[in-house]
């Protein structure tokens, strides 16, 4: 999630223990020996181990194997203020798809004074990229072509509309329904072909017929155990299957069997509801009101059609629920599965939860085993989710690019039906995965359908109250769960926590959003919360990468803190980073795979910290987590002595977020976006500082080295 567009409140209603209170608990054990999870741990992880680490000593070859050890081959950057890109020596970095790039001949060429209609958006690349991915074309191609499908989270309203002074009634009265189906024509998710030419430049492929977009507006399918239920029908769907639009898509996803993962987040700030509220309305976060772009002001507009704006307004004003919107966000919240090929109907995949999605990581893919997706919620105090499928995974089923198939049907297979967990988090590095179903056992001794008032067998119930369920079953509070990212060698998990200025000491009292001294109704949440043992600091401005390992038991797992985020000079620098080090507010994360069990881990960042924000903007670093172990007494797996493989690869321009990341197959080029610059990009290249001022635009920027090498090493 973007800081620009974060949603402050806090709405967790229960009173678990967070992990901020479970990690002080942690990392004061690890102070005083290494370990603490015995022998059993020991054995479960095979040198995850006690203190959650590696068992190597640096060096990841097997002796006679002939392997040898990955390491970072460039010099580490340092900061930059600066309108303009910043890459190691040797390396360049190319602007690609910028907002605006017209994707056929019905949108205009890019200019600084271009005027949007809604109809130049709908076929332009749209507004602050995000999280993406990268589909073969043809295998024997997959390095040089294919489909990049991207997420376009949001909209800077001063952008979009800088021709005529900005948007029209932004903040009261009602906004002219143009202006409100371009903003909505810019949400959504973008789908080009890119191709690398003879030069090594990377060019789109205007009026190629895998190009489109799918916006606010764009017919969706609900699939999975919500579908069809009384709680998702509407007037525009009585049978409670379809929706419209998907909105403020942050992170991504991917799977097995080719298709696309875009995930929705702060997408409850779209809705208004200020009558007829629900349980779920207020522990998601409906507002009452206004919406965050007045969407719903437009409604009875002369040209409206099928109440495309009046849906946004939940409020119930008939008689029943097919006779308005008081469902529509229950149609929200959900992972929505993409075919990049065939431009087939999306379809939200309920099974996997309704929450604020930041993202969605399949898990090591094993034959003849249930295939795994994580997820976090990106909200203070939220939770960590995964999804277990019934079916087991056939390879038969994994993607054949250039083949014509029903990709959404295998989607069907292994993402409508299976189990939603929640993660528990205890100070001695152990951990347990909550099932959320109506038949499970909440910490008073009720199941969960009887604490949520449901019939004893609704899991669609469950599921619209993904939320409260989790606060129930004894969740562990988490610092806003963002990225994740799996070793699919050894099926390690890591997951950014990017920060919460809410946290409060150890021994402190939380309290409410009501105001109250204690929580006396569901949807009500904390307005502080304590520390706990994976969120161990209380106002936590740097932020954490935790890493955690599940075994045969696949209901349980062991954790560690990968690495604090940190100024070096601060007080809790329990990583000991340096200046050519230093980050907060971790968020993007990738695993790159380069085979032999070995792999780098990227970081990317959305800072907010001023202790580390006054010396460099947001960027990528990079380590190779076989490379670092977790010496005795340190705090996280990385500390100290490991500065060297720790290192800043890029730094971004003024005023951005760096996200989304993928590689392509042959890890020579890296693929990054820049989202909501200040004042760039000014030229193709983007390592030139913008000399003047220029129409800020989100891009893609790819970095490759000069000699065509592998990206890192």
């Amino acid at each position: 999630m973007s800081k620009e567009i974060e949603d402050h409140r806090l709405l967790n209603p229960s009173n678990n223990e967070p992990f901020s209170s479970v990690l002080e608990k942690h990392v004061s054990r690890r102070r005083v020996m290494q370990g603490g999870l015995g022998m059993a741990a020991m054995t479960v992880l095979g040198g995850f181990g006690l203190a959650g680490c590696d068992s190597s000593d640096g060096d990841t070859s097997t002796p006679g194997s002939g392997k040898t050890p990955l390491s970072l081959a460039f010099d580490a950057v340092r900061g930059s203020l600066t309108d303009a890109v910043v890459v190691p020596a040797g390396y360049t970095a190319q602007v690609l798809i910028p907002w605006g790039t017209p994707l056929n001949s019905q949108a205009p060429s890019w200019r600084e004074d271009l005027s949007f209609t809604p109809q130049i958006q709908a076929n332009s690349v749209g507004m602050h990229h995000d999280g993406m991915h990268n589909f073969a074309l043809d295998e024997n191609n997959a390095s040089s072509n294919f489909l990049l499908a991207m997420n376009n989270e949001y909209i800077d309203q001063g952008a979009l509309w800088a021709p005529q002074g900005g948007p029209t009634n932004a903040a009261e009265g009602a906004r002219p329904a143009d202006e409100v189906r371009t903003e909505i024509n810019a949400h959504g998710v973008t789908v080009v072909e890119v191709k690398k030419d003879g030069e090594g430049r990377w060019r789109h492929i205007p009026n190629s017929s895998y190009n489109r977009r799918f916006t606010s507006a764009t017919e969706m399918e609900l699939s999975g155990p919500v579908a069809g239920s009384d709680y998702v029908k509407t007037k525009y769907s009585p049978d409670g299957t379809r929706t419209r639009g998907t909105n403020n898509n942050c992170a991504n996803g991917y799977t097995p069997w080719g298709t696309y993962l875009t995930c929705e987040e702060n997408w409850p700030g779209y809705f208004i509801k200020d009558a007829g509220r629900e349980m779920d309305d207020n522990r998601i976060g409906i507002s009452e009101g206004r919406g965050r772009y007045g969407w719903e002001t437009a409604a009875g507009d002369a040209s409206e059609v099928d109440d495309e704006f009046a849906r946004f307004n939940a409020t119930p004003r008939g008689n029943a629920a097919t006779d308005d919107y008081r469902n529509e966000p229950r149609t929200f919240g959900y992972i929505v599965e993409i075919d990049p090929y065939t431009g087939a109907r999306a379809v939200k995949r309920t099974a996997l939860g309704r929450f604020r999605h930041e993202g969605c990581w399949p898990g090591k893919l094993v034959e003849g085993e249930p295939v795994v997706f994580y997820s976090g919620h990106d909200s203070r105090n939220e939770y960590i989710y995964k999804f277990v499928s019934d079916a087991v995974w056939d390879p038969a089923d994994a993607n054949r690019p250039g083949a014509n198939y029903d990709r959404l049907a295998l989607g069907a297979k292994y993402m409508d039906k299976g189990t939603l967990y929640v993660a528990r988090f205890n100070a001695d590095g152990t951990g347990e995965w909550l099932p959320l179903t109506p038949e499970a056992k909440t910490q008073d001794g009720r199941t969960l359908a009887q604490a949520l008032g449901l019939a004893a067998d609704d899991l669609a119930g469950v599921i619209i109250h993904t939320c409260d369920a989790a606060d129930m079953m004894g969740a562990t509070p988490m610092d806003r769960p963002e990225w994740g990212a799996v070793d699919p060698a050894s099926g390690d998990v890591y997951m950014t926590l990017t920060n919460n200025s809410d946290r409060t000491a150890e021994g402190t009292a939380a309290t409410y959003t009501n105001g109250g001294s204690d929580i006396d109704e569901l949807g009500v949440g904390y307005g502080t919360a304590p520390t706990n043992g994976p969120n161990p600091r209380a106002d936590n401005s740097g932020g954490q990468v935790i890493r955690w390992r599940e075994g045969s038991d696949a209901t349980r797992f062991n954790w560690a803190v990968f690495v604090f985020g940190a100024a070096v000079n601060d007080a809790d620098n329990f990583s000991g980073l340096t200046e050519l080090n230093q980050f907060a507010s971790p968020d993007g994360l990738h695993y790159d795979d380069r085979g032999d069990g070995q792999g780098i881990l990227w970081i990317e960042t959305d800072n907010g910290y001023d202790n580390v924000a006054d010396y460099t903007n947001d960027q990528v670093l990079a380590v190779v987590p076989q490379n670092v172990n977790q010496a005795e007494g340190d705090a996280a797996v990385i500390g100290g002595g490991d500065q060297a493989q720790l290192k800043r690869f890029a730094v971004g321009p003024n005023g951005c977020e760096v996200t989304g990341i993928f590689f392509t197959p042959d890890k020579t080029a890296m693929f990054i976006n820049i989202q909501h610059p200040g004042n760039w990009p000014s030229t193709e290249d983007a390592t030139v500082e913008t000399q003047g001022s220029v129409r800020p635009r989100a891009s893609t920027v790819v970095i490759q080295r000069e000699d065509g090498g592998e990206i890192g090493v």
